[in-house]
């Protein structure tokens, strides 16, 4: 009995547990039996605390939130940096005056872009402040990803279109071909600029420009274009200030449409002005009879038109007419502004779309009557006008009107 106890000391001081009574064999069913599992222990009345359990979903939340918010922000890159929906290349356009939601709506609208919300949010963080998507037409390239569309729409590289204006257009002119313009938008002033300052040229605009801003344009570039040329005028020429200047500019623009004539045809003007003689250029008399509007196509000048006193005809008064009768180009002003050192005082058609120049009366008479054989021939009316200086024009500072004559245009 004594060993038996020692040996259950000795089990419960190495940390076995002391076996409590005698040890009672099982038959094998009841060894396979399961034990009962002791049940867990209650929790603390800290751990079912209403605060624990609210904070507990708060950080689960926030959890899944993150989450979400990674898995969107992932989505939102990959689709502004994806290729687009487009298939071909197709111009969009942005009025005056569009927010982004508007933009993006119309793209998504267009099938442009596939996400409107995408493009709106990630295109705003790409824009500074007071930065905007700026208006015109572009073309978007088929399957032009958020990101390209918006460097297109941000840089303002929009489609540009053209209006050309020939030199020798009055300023009525001008604006008729505004008016036929369907690009351009806006109203035309009421009130007509002075003749002869617009700049004749092409003008380069995206569709949204409005016709007010390419006439501001056109005034602007003639002034600088005016003052620039008169600055380098010939010491010697005697015209007395700048709307005389281009007066005469636009009378050489009418009177011929050959480059290399400019020079000459300025300075026979210039020789007849200096010796008292009158201009007799025909386009004055359009200009006096027509106006801006110009002479229908249909109309040749008469022998008659000659003798009617408007205060533009040449034929009838002394010197320059009171204003410009047209838009004159860089050409016409440069050839007034240096004209050739010439001692012609005529100069006639000579049929070939250029003119033949005489210093002498007797010379030029000589020419026109060429010039008359040549119409003639072609069967022309001999009551229309001959096309330069007429004939029978002696210089004389007196004469009002040139003794009567046949002219042939």
């Amino acid at each position: 009995m004594s060993d038996t106890t020692n040996q259950s000391s000795d089990n419960g001081q190495n940390g076995q547990p002391a076996q409590k009574g005698p040890i009672i064999p099982k038959s094998p069913s009841e060894a396979l039996r399961p034990e009962r599992v002791p049940e867990p222990p209650k929790r603390s009345r800290n751990a079912r605390s209403q605060v624990i359990l609210f904070l507990n979903f708060v950080m689960t939340m926030a959890v899944v939130v993150c989450i979400a918010g990674l898995i969107g922000f992932y989505y939102a890159i990959t689709a502004y940096q994806s290729p687009g929906p487009l298939q071909t290349n197709t111009n969009f356009i942005i009025r005056n005056g569009a927010g982004l939601s508007e933009i993006a709506s119309n793209l998504e609208r267009n099938l442009i872009i596939s996400d409107a919300r995408v493009f709106r949010y990630l295109t705003a963080t790409h824009l500074n402040a007071g930065e905007s998507l700026k208006a015109g037409e572009y073309e978007i390239k088929a399957h032009a990803s958020m990101n390209e569309i918006m460097e297109l729409l941000k840089s303002g590289k929009s489609i540009l279109y053209s209006v050309s204006f020939p030199e020798g257009l009055t300023v009525r002119q001008m604006f008729d071909r505004m008016l036929e313009d369907p690009v351009l938008e806006g109203d035309l002033p009421a009130a007509l600029p002075s003749e002869g300052s617009l700049r004749p040229d092409t003008y380069k605009f995206s569709r949204g420009t409005k016709r007010s801003e390419i006439i501001d344009q056109m005034a602007a570039a003639q002034q600088k274009l005016v003052d620039q040329i008169w600055e380098r005028r010939d010491p010697s020429l005697f015209l007395k200030s700048k709307q005389e200047f281009v007066t005469l500019a636009s009378i050489v623009e009418k009177e011929t449409g050959v480059p290399d004539e400019r020079a000459h045809v300025a300075s026979v003007f210039l020789n007849r002005l200096g010796k008292g003689m009158r201009l007799q250029s025909d386009p004055t008399i359009i200009y006096g009879l027509f106006g801006g509007g110009g002479k229908p196509s249909d109309r040749p000048i008469y022998q008659s038109d000659l003798k009617k006193e408007t205060p533009y005809n040449t034929y009838v008064i002394k010197g320059l007419p009171p204003t410009p009768i047209a838009n004159p180009g860089k050409d016409a002003l440069e050839a007034v502004a240096n004209p050739w050192k010439t001692q012609d005082l005529y100069f006639v058609a000579d049929g070939t779309g250029g003119h033949v120049f005489a210093a002498t009366l007797e010379d030029h008479n000589a020419n026109v009557k060429r010039w008359r054989k040549l119409e003639a021939d072609k069967g022309a009316d001999p009551e229309i006008v001959v096309d330069g200086q007429p004939e029978d024009q002696p210089v004389d500072n007196t004469s009002a009107v040139p003794p009567k004559k046949k002219k042939i245009n």
